[in-house]
C-alpha cells in the first residue's frame, strides 16, 4: 500500500489549480473507482481515533507491521481487509476515515471509510463504548459525503462516481458479542432466543442494505459474522482448557450465515440484479482455524499480542504479551486476525469459489 508523503497544502494548491482548469475546459470526468467501507473494528481505518471512546486502536503495539510502523486507529498488527481489498483493485491509497480533516478536495473522489469500532446492526449495541458512529450515523455521512462531492463536480458526476464505486459493509458480530452473548441474562436475551434474535437482525440488516442501495450504490460487498466463538477472548471467557470454541457462539454463526445469503439473494432478486454479493467468513476461517499448519500458523487459538488464556483478556496494550512473529498468528489481538490472517480472507473474496462467495466472487463482479 502506497503511503503519502504530500503535504496536504500542496494538495489543496494542485487541486485548486486542477479544478480550474477542468471547469474551464469543460465537465469534470472522476475515472478512478471509488471505494466505501461501513462497519466495525474489522474496517475501521481510525474514525474512533476522532471520538471520545474506549473502542480505539490508536495506541502502540497496534500498527507494528503498518508500513509507518505507526498505530493508525486500525485493530492490527499491519493492513486491514479495506486496506488489502484497496490494493487489489489497484487503489494507489485506501480510503481515508470520514473524520479525518484530510478527507477533502481529490481525496474525496477516492471514496471514504465511515466505519467505527464498537458498532452492530442494531443501535444498543456496544452501548459500552459510549461515543461510536452507529449504522444509521455512517449512512447520514454517507449522505454528506454525497452532498460535498456535488459541490465540487456536481450531481451528476457525484451520482456516477457513486454507482460505480465498490461498497464493503462489515457488521454484525458485535450484535452477538457485545449484545446478545456480553453477559448472562442480556437485555436482548431476554426478549429473544437465539433463532429469533437473528431473524431480527437480519430483518434489520435489510432495512441497512436497502438503504445503501437507494443511496446510489452499484456494487456491495457483504462479509458475515465469522467464527464467532473462536476468537482468543471467546477462548478465555469460556474457561476451556482444550481450545474448542464456544459453542453457543457457533451456533449463533451457522443460524446467522445461511440467512444472511437468503436475505442477499431476495434482494438482488427484486432489485434484478447483483447488487449485493455475500463473503462467508466464517468458512472461509473456519478453514485455517481447524488446521493452521495447513497454511503456515503455528496457532489459531492464542493471540499474538494480550494477556491471560490464550491471550485473550483485556486490551493490546504496550504491557501486553507481544508475539517475535505476526506471519505464525491467526488472531493478532483477542478479536482481530493478523494482516496475513486477513490476506488470505480477501484472497478468498478476490477468487474464491461459491463454496466461500454468492453468488460470484468480487473479481467476477468487477468485471461485469
Amino acid at each position: 500500500m502506497a503511503i503519502s508523503t504530500r503535504k496536504p497544502e500542496s494538495l489543496v494548491i494542485a487541486f485548486v489549480f486542477l479544478l480550474t482548469v477542468l471547469v474551464m475546459s469543460g465537465p469534470i470526468m472522476i475515472e478512478a473507482r471509488a471505494f466505501f467501507v461501513f462497519g466495525d473494528s474489522l474496517v475501521d481505518s481510525g474514525n474512533n481515533n476522532y471520538l471520545l471512546t474506549t473502542a480505539r486502536a490508536d495506541s502502540p503495539p497496534y500498527g507494528i507491521d503498518f508500513p509507518t510502523r505507526r498505530p493508525t486507529g486500525r485493530f492490527s498488527n499491519g493492513l486491514n481487509i479495506p486496506d488489502l481489498i484497496s490494493e487489489a483493485i489497484g487503489n494507489e491509497e485506501p480510503p481515508l476515515p470520514y473524520l479525518n480533516p484530510e478527507l477533502r478536495g481529490p481525496r474525496l473522489f477516492q471514496g471514504a471509510n465511515f466505519a467505527s469500532a464498537g458498532i452492530g446492526i442494531l443501535n444498543d449495541t456496544g452501548f459500552q463504548f459510549i461515543n461510536i458512529i452507529r449504522m444509521y450515523q455512517q449512512l447520514d455521512y454517507f449522505q454528506q459525503y454525497q452532498q460535498r462531492v456535488s459541490r465540487l463536480v456536481g450531481k451528476q458526476q457525484t451520482q456516477r462516481l457513486v454507482s460505480q464505486a465498490l461498497v464493503l459493509i462489515t457488521v454484525g458480530g458485535n450484535d452477538f458479542v457485545n449484545n446478545y452473548f456480553l453477559f448472562p441474562y442480556s437485555a436482548r436475551s431476554r426478549q429473544f432466543t437465539l433463532p429469533d434474535y437473528v431473524r431480527f437482525l437480519i430483518s434489520e440488516y435489510k432495512k441497512i442494505l436497502l438503504r445503501l442501495s437507494l443511496l446510489g450504490v452499484g456494487r456491495v460487498l457483504v462479509t458475515g459474522a465469522g467464527p464467532l466463538g473462536c476468537a482468543p477472548a471467546e477462548l478465555a471467557r469460556s474457561g476451556t482448557s482444550n481450545g474448542r470454541c464456544s459453542p453457543e457462539l457457533q451456533r449463533a454463526a451457522s443460524l446467522y450465515e445461511p440467512q444472511l445469503i437468503q436475505m442477499i439473494n431476495e434482494l438482488n432478486r427484486n432489485i434484478g440484479k447483483n447488487v449485493f454479493i455475500t463473503a462467508n467468513t466464517n468458512q472461509m476461517q473456519i478453514d485455517f482455524l481447524s488446521i493452521p499448519r495447513s497454511y503456515g500458523f503455528v496457532t489459531s487459538k492464542v493471540a499474538c499480542c494480550g494477556q491471560g488464556p490464550y491471550n485473550g483478556m483485556g486490551l493490546c496494550t504496550v504491557l501486553s504479551n507481544l508475539c517475535p512473529n505476526r506471519e505464525l498468528y491467526v488472531f493478532w489481538d483477542a478479536f482481530h486476525p493478523t494482516e496475513k490472517a486477513n490476506r488470505m480472507i480477501v484472497r478468498h473474496i478476490l477468487t474464491g469459489t461459491t463454496k466461500y462467495m454468492n453468488p460470484m466472487n468480487l473479481s467476477s463482479a468487477l468485471a461485469l
